[in-house]
């Protein structure tokens, strides 16, 4: 078992946005005070609030657990990937992480978030979206580590993957990391009509080929 103080130590959580543009990835990294030895099955996990200008692809991530790349739960978890910032909700990501096998305390995820479009604005080329400091969460069913330092927390997940495997989740208490902001490009109110105006003619043109072709080369009986 160990001493209070060792759990007591704050953890270190640094979270970074890779890549440019809509579609990039959240890189989080956690440092705690207690070594990977020690949380022997304990389960360590990034619970991320998304703003409603970025969004998670629940297809996308389906795909990247069924490769054991990843694993996460996002709540609610029907996200309608079309929708503009406008009309969105925020999401809630449960993100498992992994040990960082370059450091015995430490633990790293990573997910892939895309960012929605905005309304046009006036002057400015771009938005930026600010991503908050996660919430740093541990579950240690086969462990016995002390929890007086650390904060209940009602989460209906998991410990270890394991969903008819019911466990106490805990807060671990640790320095917020840096807000990071996702710039999103966004188009300029006053070309709204000649985007409007060019949509139309291409979707005319577009629409006269098609029906020009089927004419041509169709087989009606």
């Amino acid at each position: 078992v160990l001493g209070v103080q060792a759990v007591c130590r704050d953890a270190v959580v640094t979270q970074q946005l890779l890549q440019e543009g809509f579609h990039r990835d959240l890189l989080l990294q956690v440092e705690l005070g207690v070594t990977k030895e020690d949380l022997g099955g304990c389960t360590v996990a990034a619970r991320t609030r998304l703003p409603p200008g970025i969004y998670v692809d629940p297809y996308e991530l389906a795909s990247l657990q069924r490769h054991n790349l990843t694993k996460a739960l996002v709540i609610p978890d029907a996200v309608d990937v079309e929708a503009p910032e406008y009309l969105a909700a925020e999401l809630l990501v449960l993100l498992y992480m992994n040990p960082d096998p370059r450091c015995s305390h430490c633990f790293t995820a990573t997910l892939p978030v895309h960012g929605r479009y905005h309304r046009p604005a006036e002057n400015n080329s771009t938005v930026l979206v600010a991503l908050k400091s996660p919430e740093i969460l541990i579950c240690c069913c086969d462990n016995h580590l002390l929890t007086e330092c650390w904060k209940p927390s009602e989460v209906e997940a998991a410990c270890l993957g394991r969903s008819s495997y019911p466990c106490q989740w805990y807060s671990v208490k640790h320095k917020p990391a840096n807000e990071e902001f996702m710039q999103i490009p966004v188009g300029h109110r006053q070309h709204g009509f000649l985007v409007c105006v060019l949509t139309l003619l291409a979707t005319v043109l577009c629409s006269s080929m098609i029906l020009a072709a089927a004419c041509r080369y169709g087989h009606f009986s």
